[in-house]
């Protein structure tokens, strides 16, 4: 039995010091991990991490209605423009891609992958997308019928997609319940003792890991009647038929999109980089997602503080008398900005960190819930509130906080210090967004 005790020893002190080869002793940490410089992701812009007086600035004609509070954010990248019609028809074709090839999978089995190279069987089976859909094969033809409209739904027998089916279903982490005290691992007996409230409003005991795991699905076509809806009494029927679908309108900002849907285009973003990136062998991890609060008023500002808009001053016209920002001038002259609704993105100059249209076009969502004591309590640094309304919730617990004002707004909504709020189940004709992305190392020195 001594023996073999010291024969264990003996390999024991073999795998470990074949595993550490040269440590000498010393701590050196993980071997091989490399050096990571964070590349600058296409269309956005760095905004460094620093303090920033937050809030409405001392010209405001409500100042004192809310307070104005120091805060200190990491850095982060954002989009440089709202995210166009163009950018977001991507997410809808490639939703209407899958549930297509979803419906194919069903019945044909060259349309999923039911078992992997070696065999082992794949539960559930992921989609083939490397397969091509024939369509001059009737039989795919048939069962991609599903996908359009039909019988007395078909306006003079066009032949149009059932946006109804374009629903985009996803997993997210809930880590404000994984984080609470109560929901931790007890690991003197080896198991949970809290509860999670899923997404149906139940309360459930923690079994697991799996138990802070939320899936949901979101229908993701732009509500197109919005331009009908938020007006009375107004003709808006050709933005209504065209906005969202002709070409004419592609680098418009993207609207009639609700707070769910625009989390839904930041978790597949996510999703479809690294997806890009791990067929090429890098794993490493970019999530997108909608701005805090306090995040997108730090970008506005553009590096200038204090300032009542993104291009400093107490004005909205330069020098030469022209508007800076597409909004409602005067008394309802709306084209005297250039624009009677929307414009095309970046038809105004930029502020000081390269980002168009802060103020003005479309107001923007952000990840943050709204509430008017928010700067009271707020944590100073990268402060936000969130919370994870359910479909059974109060309408107050579904306020989102929406900034920069939009074209239909007058001059104080597009301050930047200027917040409001919209229901996150409602869709507007001037209320769109842009994602960011927190800068890996979260004040990397080495981005370049």
């Amino acid at each position: 039995m001594k023996r073999i005790l010291i024969l264990a020893s003996i390999s024991f002190l073999f795998l470990m010091t074949s595993c550490h080869k040269g440590g000498k002793g010393e701590l050196t940490g993980v071997p091989k991990r490399g050096k990571y410089f964070e590349p600058s992701p296409l269309g956005m812009v760095m905004i460094a991490g620093q303090s920033f007086n937050m809030g409405p600035g001392d010209q405001d004609v409500v100042a004192g209605s809310t307070p104005t509070r120091t805060v200190d954010l990491s850095s982060f990248w954002m989009d440089d423009t709202e995210i166009t019609n163009n950018e977001y028809r991507q997410f809808v074709y490639w939703v209407r891609d899958s549930v297509s090839r979803q419906l194919l999978s069903e019945r044909f089995e060259e349309f999923k992958f039911a078992q992997d190279k070696k065999g082992n069987p794949i539960d559930p089976p992921i989609l083939n997308w490397k397969r091509k859909i024939d369509l001059r094969n009737k039989e795919y033809t048939d069962v991609l019928e599903a996908m359009y409209y039909g019988g007395n739904d078909r306006i003079l027998g066009r032949k149009e997609l059932d946006t109804r089916k374009l629903s985009y279903r996803y997993s997210w982490v809930d880590l404000q319940q994984a984080a609470l005290a109560q929901n931790a691992y007890d690991y003197k007996t080896q198991s949970y003792k809290g509860s999670v409230v899923d997404l149906s409003g139940k309360l459930v005991p923690v079994a697991g890991r799996s138990s802070f795991i939320m899936t949901e699905a979101v229908n993701i076509y732009p509500d197109t009647l919005v331009w009908i809806r938020d007006y009375s009494y107004a003709f808006n029927d050709p933005l209504t038929k065209k906005y969202f679908s002709h070409p004419g309108f592609d680098d418009y900002p993207v609207v009639g999109v609700n707070w769910k849907q625009a989390k839904a285009f930041c978790v597949w973003r996510t999703n479809y980089k690294n997806a890009a990136l791990a067929s090429k062998g890098d794993y490493g991890v970019q999530d997108y997602r909608l701005p805090s609060e306090a995040e997108w008023e730090l970008a506005a500002r553009g590096g200038l503080a204090n300032s009542m808009y993104p291009w400093g001053g107490y004005y909205t016209r330069n020098k030469n008398g022209c508007f800076l920002a597409n909004f409602k001038p005067m008394r309802g002259n709306y084209s005297d900005d250039g624009g009677k609704t929307t414009v095309t993105v970046a038809t105004y100059d930029p502020n000081g960190y390269g980002l168009y249209d802060m103020s003005g076009n479309v107001a923007e969502w952000t990840i943050s819930a709204y509430d008017e004591s928010t700067y009271n309590f707020m944590h100073d640094l990268n402060p936000n509130f969130e919370q994870n309304a359910l479909p059974t919730d109060p309408p107050a617990m579904k306020r989102k906080v929406t900034r920069g004002g939009s074209w239909k707004d007058i001059a104080y909504f597009i301050q930047v210090g200027t917040r409001t709020f919209e229901y996150q189940d409602t869709a507007k004709s001037y209320l769109g967004f842009r994602c960011v992305r927190s800068s890996i190392g979260a004040d990397n020195p080495g981005v370049k």
